[in-house]
C-alpha cells in the first residue's frame, strides 16, 4: 500500500477516534476504542512493508500519530544495531539478528501515538492505595510486521521522552498495555534522569511511562521522629558495640552474639536512613536500588539471626546457672557463631534472588510487596519470633525451678532475679518493635509507635547490657578515673 494512502486513512482513523472520545467518557469504552486504533494503526503499518533484497524505510507523520518503519532483505548493508527515532521516542533493536532467523529478511515498525493517554488512561494501571499515576511519556508501539519468527534474541530498549513534570519522589514502572490494563511484566528501567527513561523490554507491544506518586501530606511528628530518634539510637548502637567489643575477652562467646547484633543493626539502620534521605537521587538507578534493598534484606535478617543465637545462648545460660562460662564454651565456639550469623542470611538472601531476580527496589529502596516475595523477609522474621518466644518461656520456667531448688542466699537470689529482669527486657527488645511492624498499616499512629521502639533498639540494648550490668559501670569508672588522672 503506497505511503499516501495509508497516511490519508491514518488521518480517517484518527478523526473517527475524536469524534468517539467525544461521545463517552467511560474508561472501558476509552479502552475499547484504543485497542481499537491501536490495532488499525498496526495493520495499516504492515501494510507499508513491501520485499527488499538490501534494505527500506518509510516515514509517516500526522498529527496524531509518528509512524517509523525499517526493513531488511538478504543483501542488507546494515550490519549494527538499529536505531528507529521519533521526537518522542528512540527504539534500539538487532534487526540483523532477528532477520539470521528468518531467512535474512524482516522489518520493524516504531509508532508513537500523541493522545492516546487520554483513551488508556494511566489509572489503569495497579498500583498501591493512594498514589497518584501520571503519563510520564507518550504512548509508543513497537511490532515485526511481515516477519515469521518474532523471537527477540536480546532485549530492546525504548528511550522515551518525559512528557510531564518528573517529581524525584516518584516511583517510575515501564508498562506494556495488556487489552485492559497496564501491567509491567518483562519491563524494567535501565537508566534515568529529569528529562528521559530508557525502558528494557523483552517482547514487542505498546508500551508506555508511568510515574506513581503519592499526595504530600507528610505527618510532621513522623519526620522529626526520623530526625531525631534514629541518629539517637544509632549513637547508642554505636556505643554497645564499642562496649562489647572492649568486653571481647571478658564474656567471648555471649559478645559475639551482643557485638554481632549491634553491628548487624547499626549498618542496617544507617544505611536505610542514608537511602532514605538521598531516595530521589538513588531511586531513578534501578539497579542500585536494588542492590541496596538486597543489602538491606541481608542486614536485617541477620539481626534476626543474632537475635535468636542470643535468645539460644541466653537459655544456655540459665540452664548452666552455676557454671555460665565453662559451659558456653564447651556448648559452642564463638567462631562457629560467626558463620552461623551471617551464612544464614546470605543464603536466604541468594535464595531470594534466584527465585525472583526482579524483587528488589520498590519505591522505597526495599523489598517490592507484589507476588509476596515479602514473605522472604517476613518468613524467617516470623519463624524467629515464635522461636524466640518459645525460648523466652522456656528460660522463664527454668528461672522458677531454679529458685525453687537452690539455697536462699541473698547474692545469689539477686544474681537470679537480674538474670530474669535482663530475660524480660531481652523479649521486649528483640521482639516487640518488630510484631509491631506487622500493624504499621493500620494508622500513622501505630507507624510512630513501630519507628520509636524500632529506632531505640540500641538505647535499650545500651541500659540493659551496659548500664545496668555492674561489671560494666565498674570498668566505665576505672576507664573514667585513668582519662581523669591523665589529663590533670
Amino acid at each position: 500500500m503506497p505511503v499516501e494512502t495509508v497516511t490519508n486513512v491514518l488521518g480517517q482513523v484518527s478523526a473517527y477516534q475524536n469524534s468517539k472520545m467525544a461521545d463517552t467518557t467511560d474508561s472501558e469504552e476509552l479502552a475499547k476504542l484504543g485497542n481499537s486504533v491501536l490495532q488499525a494503526t498496526e495493520t495499516l503499518v504492515t501494510a507499508l512493508v513491501k520485499p527488499t533484497l538490501t534494505q527500506s524505510n518509510n516515514n509517516i507523520n500526522t498529527s496524531a500519530t509518528e509512524v517509523r518503519v525499517f526493513a531488511v532483505g538478504q543483501h542488507t548493508t546494515l550490519k549494527k544495531p538499529l536505531q528507529l527515532n521519533t521526537p518522542d521516542a528512540l527504539l534500539d533493536i538487532d534487526l540483523i539478528a532477528i532477520s539470521e532467523h528468518n531467512e535474512g529478511k524482516a522489518a520493524v515498525s516504531l509508532m508513537t501515538y500523541n493522545n492516546m493517554a487520554e483513551m488508556l488512561k494511566p489509572s489503569l494501571f495497579r498500583s498501591e492505595n493512594n498514589t497518584v499515576n501520571t503519563m510520564m511519556s507518550t504512548v509508543v508501539s513497537a511490532s515485526l510486521p511481515k516477519t515469521t519468527n518474532k523471537t527477540l534474541t536480546k532485549p530492546v530498549n525504548f528511550t522515551l521522552k518525559h512528557i510531564s513534570k518528573w517529581d524525584p519522589e516518584g516511583n517510575l514502572s515501564c508498562v506494556y498495555w495488556n487489552i485492559s490494563e497496564w501491567i509491567e511484566d518483562g519491563c524494567s528501567i535501565e537508566n534515568s534522569n529529569s528529562s528521559y527513561t530508557v525502558c528494557s523490554c523483552v517482547h514487542l507491544s505498546t508500551f508506555a511511562l508511568i510515574m506513581q506518586t503519592k499526595p504530600h501530606d507528610s505527618n510532621h511528628l513522623l519526620e522529626l521522629m526520623n530526625k531525631i530518634a534514629v541518629p539517637i539510637g544509632l549513637v547508642f548502637l554505636f556505643l554497645s558495640m564499642l562496649t562489647f567489643a572492649l568486653f571481647w575477652r571478658n564474656s567471648r562467646v555471649s559478645n559475639t552474639a551482643r557485638l554481632n547484633l549491634c553491628i548487624s543493626l547499626l549498618l542496617a539502620h544507617l544505611l536505610f536512613l542514608l537511602t532514605q534521605h538521598f531516595l530521589h537521587y538513588i531511586k531513578p538507578h534501578e539497579r542500585v536500588c536494588a542492590v541496596f534493598a538486597g543489602i538491606l534484606h541481608f542486614l536485617f535478617l541477620s539481626a534476626f539471626v543474632w537475635m535468636f543465637i542470643e535468645a539460644i545462648l541466653l537459655f544456655i545460660t540459665v540452664k548452666n546457672l552455676s557454671k555460665i562460662r565453662s559451659k558456653q564454651k564447651e556448648v559452642v565456639h564463638w567462631g562457629f557463631l560467626l558463620v552461623i550469623g551471617y551464612v544464614i542470611s546470605l543464603a536466604v538472601v541468594s535464595v531470594s534472588v534466584g527465585v525472583m531476580p526482579d524483587g528488589y527496589g520498590s519505591e522505597k529502596c526495599w523489598i517490592k510487596m507484589d507476588r509476596g516475595f515479602i514473605w522472604s523477609f517476613l518468613g524467617p522474621v516470623c519463624f524467629i519470633l515464635a522461636i524466640n518466644l518459645v525460648l523466652f518461656i522456656a528460660v522463664i520456667t527454668t528461672l522458677r525451678r531454679t529458685l525453687m531448688n537452690m539455697n536462699r542466699e541473698v547474692s545469689q537470689l539477686r544474681s537470679t532475679r537480674t538474670m530474669l529482669f535482663k530475660a524480660l527486657a531481652q523479649f521486649v527488645i528483640l521482639g516487640c518493635p518488630w510484631i509491631l511492624g506487622f500493624f504499621t498499616h493500620i494508622s500513622e499512629n501505630m507507624e510512630i509507635v513501630f519507628l520509636f521502639f524500632n529506632s531505640q533498639q540500641g538505647t535499650f540494648i545500651f541500659l540493659v547490657h551496659c548500664v545496668l550490668n555492674e561489671e560494666v559501670r565498674k570498668q566505665y569508672r576505672k576507664w573514667w578515673l585513668t582519662l581523669w588522672h591523665c589529663h590533670k
